[in-house]
C-alpha cells in the first residue's frame, strides 16, 4: 500500500512540477558555464592583454575606473591568473537591488565594450531564480525544488532492485526495449545516472529558496560561535534596494591592498574587494590561493577601510569540514566543488531533465489511454430502448464465448432491443428469477468441464432448484469435438434450466472450433425471434502478418525444438498481454482457426510468439506449427487476426501476481510480466518448468535482468530432466507453500499459462493442498486465479 501510494505521489507532482524542473535544468546548466560561453562569443572584449608590469593596484584601478564612468565602485572582482576582464561593480541607487557591473582591463583600468550575450544570461538566471515572476516565480521555484529531492528518494524506494549489489541492475539500460517499456527503463535508468547530482543540486538550491532552510543549514554547519551565524532564525538580513543611512567610507585603497597582500601572500590568483555601504562598516575580501580546493575555496578578511587593520581573518583551510561545505554553497550548486569534470557533469545532468518530464509524461499519458480503453470495452450498452431488457451471460476460457456475447448484444441493439452483458459469474438466481428472456454464450472446457469463471455459478446454482418458468432462453454451445464430453458445460446448463421449466425458446446451438455455419444459424435463429432480420454478426477479418524472424530457442534439447517468431503486424493492429493471434496454417481460408498466445507488447514493435514444433507419430508436422516453424518462409505474408482474451488480461490493481506456467505457456506469462514491469509493478513472481536448464531455459537473459533488477521478484524453476527425480513446476509451488499463502494474503492473483494435462491439474492440485477448496474458489469467483491453458 505504501509503495502504491509513493508511486501515486511521484507521478502526480512529476507532471506538475516536471516542466518547472525541465526548465530550470536547462537554463542552470548554461547559466553554470556562462563564463566560458560569453568568453568564446566575445574573445575581443573578455580577453584582455597581459603585460609585463603586471595589473594595476586597486588604487589605480578605482581611480581609473570613476573618472572613466562617472559612478562610484562598490565593488572589484580581480583573477590574477588568466587573461580574462575583469568585472567593476558600482553603488546601486535607492530602490535597486544591486548596481551595474562592468568590464574592465585590470592590466590598464580601461572600462571595456558591453559584451553581446548578457541580456540572455540575465534573462537565464531570473527563469532558473524567478521562472521571470519575482517573488511568485520563486515559491514555485522553491516548492519545485523540494519535489526534486522528493522525486528522487521515492524513485530509488521504487526501483530498488531485488540484488541491490548488483550495478547492472541500476544502471544498464535495455536498447532493445521500445515503447513504453523503453520510457519507463530509460526513466528509471537515467534517473539513477543523474540521482546524486540532483539531490546536490536541490539540497543546496534550497538554500537560496527558504530562509528557514538557509538558518538550519547555518546552524548546523557553521563554525561561528553560537549567536553570531548572521542573526536569529528567519530574522531578514536587510531589504533589496534600501537606501544607506549615513555618509559614504573613506577608504584607503592602499592600505587595503597591503594587507590584502601581507594576508595572502604570493600564492594569491584572484580577489574580490567589497565596499561598505557607509562610513562606520568594515570592507570585506574575499580571495583566492593557488593551492586552493576548487575555485570557490575562498578565504575572506574583514578590514577596516581606513587604515586596513585586519579585523578578522577567515582561511577557508582552517574551517572545519561543515563550515566548508557552507562555505561552497554555491561550488557544490554547479558541481564546481568537484573540479571541471564536476561542472561537466553536473550541466549534462541539469540538460537532462527535460528528459524526466517527457518520459513521464510519456509515461503518464500510455497510463490514462489504457485506463480509457478499458473503460470503453467494459461500457455498459445502452438501455434506451423500449421494452424488456434482454440478458447475455456468457461463459468464457480463451475470450472466444466473451466475444461472440459482446457481437450478439451489438446485433440485438441494433435491432432496437434493451440488453445487458454479464458473465456468469455474476449471475445469481436473483438474476434468473427477474430476467425475462437470457440468452447464454458459453464454452466448455477440457473435457466437458465449465469454464474456470463459471464454476462458481455450476457450482452454486446447477444443483439447486428455482423456480424458473417465467424465463426464456437460448443457448450458445462452444465447443471441440475432439472431447469426449462436446460443449459439456452447455448441455448440463441446458437440462438444469429445463428442469426448472424455463422456456427453451430453440434447441441450443453448438459450435464445433467456431464453426461459421452454426454462428450463421444461431444468428437466423434470433432474426426469428426478434421478428426482424439482424445484422450480420461481423467477423474480425484475417490481415497479412509479415514472418520477420524465427530462432530456435533450444537447440541441442531433448525435447522438440521451440521457436520464437516476430511478425510484422499490420498497421492498425492493437493488443493487450494475455491476448491471443489466430493463424491460418499454410495461408489456406478453409483450414482450422490456430490460437497462440501472444508473448509481447505493441510497443515491442512486433508480435512474438512461442511455438513448438509438433510432430504425429507418422513423423509429420503438425498443421500450425509446422507452418509456422518450417514451411512460412522469411518475410512471406502469414493470415493471422488478434483475439481479445479478456479472462486473461493483468489485473487492474496494483496487486502481486504468481504467475506459473511451463514450456511454451511462458509466452502469455511473459506479456504480463512486460506489461507490470512497464508500468512500474515489481510484484511479480513466475515459476517456470521446462526439460534441462542448459538447452530450455527460454528466454534467460531477459528474466535474469528483470530479476536482477527487483523487476521481477521471485523466480523459481523447475527443470525435470536435470535430477534423478523429476521436478515439476507444481513441485516447486508446493516447496514455496509457506510464501504462497503469504502472497495470497497480500492479495495476490495467480496466472497460469501451459500444457492443461499434467501441468495445470497439477498447479491446481497444489493449489487446492496449499490454500483449501474453498479459498481456490473463493479466487476464481474474485478473478484472482486465471487460466490460459490448452
Amino acid at each position: 500500500m505504501f509503495k502504491k501510494v509513493l508511486f501515486q505521489l511521484h507521478w502526480f507532482f512529476g507532471i506538475s512540477a516536471g516542466l518547472v524542473l525541465a526548465l530550470m535544468g536547462a537554463t542552470g546548466a548554461l547559466y553554470a558555464f556562462e563564463g566560458e560561453i560569453m568568453t568564446a562569443l566575445n574573445p575581443e572584449v573578455l580577453r584582455v592583454e597581459v603585460r609585463e608590469s603586471g595589473i594595476l593596484a586597486p588604487a589605480e584601478l578605482v581611480s581609473s575606473i570613476e573618472a572613466a564612468a562617472g559612478q562610484t565602485v562598490s565593488g572589484l572582482w580581480v583573477d590574477t591568473k588568466a587573461d580574462s576582464a575583469a568585472r567593476v561593480f558600482f553603488t546601486h541607487k535607492p530602490g535597486e537591488r544591486r548596481g551595474p557591473m562592468r568590464f574592465f582591463d585590470p592590466y590598464s583600468g580601461e572600462l571595456l565594450a558591453e559584451p553581446s550575450g548578457k541580456a540572455f544570461f540575465d534573462l537565464m538566471l531570473q527563469l532558473h531564480r524567478f521562472l521571470a515572476m519575482g517573488e511568485t516565480g520563486k515559491q514555485i521555484t522553491a516548492a519545485s525544488t523540494l519535489a526534486l529531492v522528493f522525486f528522487c528518494l521515492s524513485g530509488l524506494y521504487l526501483r530498488w532492485p531485488r540484488q541491490a549489489l548488483n550495478w547492472r541492475a541500476w544502471l544498464t539500460l535495455d536498447w532493445a526495449k521500445k515503447g513504453r517499456a523503453f520510457n519507463w527503463d530509460l526513466h528509471a535508468v537515467a534517473g539513477t545516472w543523474c540521482l546524486a547530482f540532483y539531490m546536490c543540486a536541490s539540497l543546496t538550491g534550497l538554500y537560496w529558496s527558504y530562509g528557514w532552510y538557509r538558518d538550519g543549514m547555518t546552524q548546523l554547519l557553521s563554525d561561528a560561535p553560537a549567536g553570531q551565524q548572521g542573526g536569529k532564525p528567519g530574522e531578514r538580513r536587510g531589504r533589496p534596494g534600501e537606501a544607506p543611512q549615513g555618509p559614504p567610507p573613506s577608504v584607503d585603497y592602499q592600505a587595503l591592498w597591503n594587507s590584502l597582500q601581507a594576508a595572502a601572500g604570493p600564492q594569491l590568483v584572484a580577489w574580490n574587494l567589497r565596499l561598505p555601504a557607509v562610513a562606520g562598516q568594515p570592507a570585506t575580501v574575499f580571495y583566492l590561493l593557488k593551492d586552493a580546493e576548487h575555485p570557490r575555496a575562498l578565504n575572506q578578511l574583514t578590514l577596516d577601510p581606513l587604515s586596513g587593520q585586519v579585523q578578522r581573518h577567515e582561511r577557508y583551510a582552517d574551517k572545519p569540514f561543515g563550515a566548508q561545505l557552507l562555505a561552497s554553497v554555491y561550488a557544490l550548486h554547479v558541481g564546481e566543488y568537484f573540479g571541471l569534470l564536476g561542472r561537466i557533469l553536473m550541466a549534462l545532468a541539469s540538460l537532462s531533465m527535460p528528459l524526466f518530464a517527457i518520459t513521464g509524461w510519456l509515461l503518464y499519458l500510455d497510463r490514462r489511454r489504457k485506463k480509457r480503453a478499458i473503460k470503453q470495452a467494459r461500457g455498459a450498452l445502452s438501455t434506451s430502448a423500449e421494452g424488456q431488457h434482454w440478458l447475455v451471460g456468457f461463459a468464457s476460457q480463451s475470450g472466444l464465448a466473451e466475444q461472440l456475447a459482446w457481437r450478439t448484444a451489438g446485433q440485438l441493439q441494433a435491432a432496437g432491443i434493451a440488453v445487458q452483458v454479464q458473465p456468469l459469474a455474476r449471475v445469481d438466481a436473483q438474476a434468473l428469477r427477474q430476467a425475462s428472456r437470457v440468452l447464454f454464450v458459453v464454452s466448455t472446457f477440457g473435457d466437458g468441464e465449465a469454464p474456470d469463471s463459471a464454476r462458481g455459478f455450476e457450482r452454486s446454482l446447477l444443483g439447486r432448484e428455482l423456480a424458473l418458468a417465467d424465463l426464456s432462453y437460448a443457448v450458445l454451445a462452444l465447443g471441440d469435438r475432439q472431447y469426449q464430453q462436446f460443449c459439456g458445460f452447455a448441455r448440463r446448463l441446458h437440462g438444469w434450466l429445463q428442469q426448472q421449466g424455463a422456456n427453451s425458446l430453440f434447441n441450443p446451438v453448438e459450435v464445433d472450433n467456431g464453426d461459421a455455419v452454426a454462428l450463421a444459424h444461431w444468428q437466423q435463429q434470433l432474426s426469428g425471434l426478434t421478428g426482424a432480420p439482424l445484422p450480420a454478426m461481423v467477423e474480425q477479418p484475417f490481415g497479412e502478418w509479415r514472418l520477420l524472424d524465427r530462432q530456435c530457442l533450444n537447440p541441442g534439447s531433448s525435447g522438440a525444438p521451440t521457436f520464437l517468431l516476430r511478425l510484422q503486424p499490420p498497421s492498425a493492429a492493437d493488443w493487450q498481454a494475455g491476448d491471443l493471434l489466430e493463424v491460418l496454417p499454410g495461408n489456406h481460408a478453409e483450414a482450422a482457426v490456430r490460437e497462440y498466445s501472444i508473448a509481447s507488447l505493441p510497443a515491442d514493435g512486433a508480435l512474438e510468439l512461442l511455438v513448438r514444433q509438433e510432430r504425429h507419430p507418422d513423423g509429420s508436422l503438425g498443421l500450425g506449427s509446422g507452418w509456422l516453424t518450417a514451411g512460412a518462409a522469411l518475410q512471406q505474408p502469414l493470415l493471422a487476426r488478434l483475439r481479445r482474451n479478456s479472462g486473461f488480461h493483468a489485473p487492474e490493481a496494483d496487486c502481486p501476481l504468481i504467475l506459473i506456467g511451463n514450456g511454451t505457456g511462458l509466452a502469455g506469462l511473459r506479456s504480463l510480466l512486460k506489461q507490470r514491469i512497464g508500468a512500474g509493478q515489481s510484484r511479480n513472481w513466475l515459476l517456470f518448468g521446462e526439460r534441462n536448464a542448459a538447452h530450455d531455459f527460454y528466454c534467460r537473459e531477459e528474466l535474469d535482468g528483470w530479476l536482477a533488477s527487483g523487476e521481477l521478484a521471485r523466480l523459481d524453476l523447475a527443470f525435470s530432466r536435470d535430477q534423478a527425480a523429476k521436478v515439476y513446476v507444481q513441485d516447486r509451488l508446493r516447496m514455496a507453500a509457506e510464501a504462497l499463502r503469504s502472497w495470497v494474503v497480500e492479495g495476490a492473483a495467480i496466472y497460469v499459462c501451459g500444457s492443461l494435462d499434467g501441468m495445470a491439474g497439477g498447479v491446481d492440485e497444489v493449489l487446492r493442498e496449499v490454500l483449501g477448496d474453498a479459498q481456490v474458489e473463493a479466487l476464481i469467483e474474485e478473478g484472482r486465479y486465471r487460466r490460459d491453458v490448452y
